[in-house]
């Protein structure tokens, strides 16, 4: 009878486990990011991460916006309503994957709802899943973009284990090739990671001179800049030396303004590669597609004010908290780090700010 009992506890156990097995798969981020392998729960409420994934998901269809009477665009020297090549037009990238697909879809709504000229903003997708442009279509109807493929094995050899299993995704390095993947007549782009919101008009992050400097972004000077590189590149005089000259803070590569023009004259995509490599075999970064841009433009950034990346909304790597804004206005809001808004809304735990995500949010099962 003792074993019979033992043999009876054990298979209530399992059976506990399978019962519990789907709710796994939703648990708030501040319990699964402890698990590397967990990392694919915390993207979209779906069961696969391909694009048979869009059969069981639809977005609402977006509003329509119109220019303001003042809004220049729509050269008819230009192919299309808004042809690419028109000099009028605000460029945004954005990457395109099913697992962050309700990120993007935000990021581009509120853009649109925010600008005085949204049918002068031309997006720019990159895409690793050819089976996006239609969705991409039927949810914003009037919305002026290209689909850009990027081959993810351009970048295979090239990345090294991170942190996080999903910082080493290729389709994080696609900014890295925006010069050769846009065309030539594009010379600037603003970058923009799928897990925020610009709240302010994007003309004027746009507008911000570069000056000298081959991209933009919102600096930060009081950081620990040592953490992002190894004791080994800090010990060895031929890596830690490329900061000879200069004075490098943090930057975080989500939001960019980039001279694309600047970016092909001076080969940054090489440079960049470059370090990607000796990463392979000497191991002086630990963190994803950041620190090789770091180590070619850290010192080197024009800044941008700060209001246009309150980032680390997402919390940190191990806890996945809750943060506050930094002190200042705001313009973009930026849920980097492991939590992401929409996960932390459905699993009905969510932070204070993500209350300022969800307005722009047009995800809805379908029936």
């Amino acid at each position: 009878m003792v074993w019979l009992v033992k043999l009876s506890r054990v298979f209530s156990a399992a059976m506990v486990m399978i019962v519990l097995a789907p709710a796994l798969q939703s648990f708030p981020p501040a319990e699964a990011i402890r698990s590397s392998h967990l990392d694919f729960y915390l993207r979209l409420p779906v069961h696969t991460a391909s694009s048979r994934s869009l059969n069981r998901f639809s977005f609402r269809k977006a509003s329509t916006f119109r220019n303001a009477g003042h809004c220049r665009g729509g050269d008819p020297k230009f192919s299309g309503k808004f042809g690419v090549c028109d000099p009028n037009l605000v460029h945004v990238a954005i990457t395109l994957d099913v697992e962050y697909l309700r990120g993007s879809v935000a990021a581009v709504n509120s853009i649109l709802r925010n600008s005085l000229c949204p049918e002068s903003v031309f997006f720019h997708f990159l895409v690793s899943d050819t089976n996006l442009e239609d969705f991409v279509r039927s949810t914003f109807p009037r919305l002026n973009f290209k689909v850009y493929y990027f081959d993810p094995e351009i970048v295979r050899d090239l990345i090294s284990t991170s942190v996080r299993q999903a910082l080493e995704q290729p389709l994080n390095y696609a900014r890295n090739y925006l010069a050769g993947l846009l065309e030539s007549c594009v010379k600037k782009v603003i970058y923009l990671d799928s897990d925020l919101i610009v709240v302010d008009d994007i003309r004027k992050l746009w507008t911000t001179s570069l000056g000298e400097w081959t991209i933009g972004a919102p600096v930060y000077c009081h950081a620990n800049f040592s953490k992002y590189f190894t004791a080994r590149f800090w010990s060895d005089d031929r890596y830690s030396g490329t900061f000879d000259g200069r004075k490098p803070c943090y930057f975080n590569t989500g939001v960019m303004v980039i001279d694309l023009v600047k970016w092909r004259d001076g080969g940054f995509t090489e440079k960049i590669e470059w370090w990607m490599k000796l990463q392979k075999s000497n191991r002086i970064y630990e963190l994803g597609s950041l620190p090789p841009f770091l180590l070619v433009f850290a010192g080197n950034v024009a800044t941008i004010e700060h209001r246009w990346n309150q980032h680390g909304l997402g919390g940190d790597n191990i806890r996945g908290s809750c943060r506050d804004l930094h002190p200042g206005p705001t313009s973009l809001l930026h849920w980097s780090g492991s939590g992401k808004p929409w996960l932390r809304l459905d699993s009905k735990q969510p932070c204070p700010l993500d209350s300022l995500w969800s307005p722009y949010d047009l995800y809805g099962y379908s029936q």
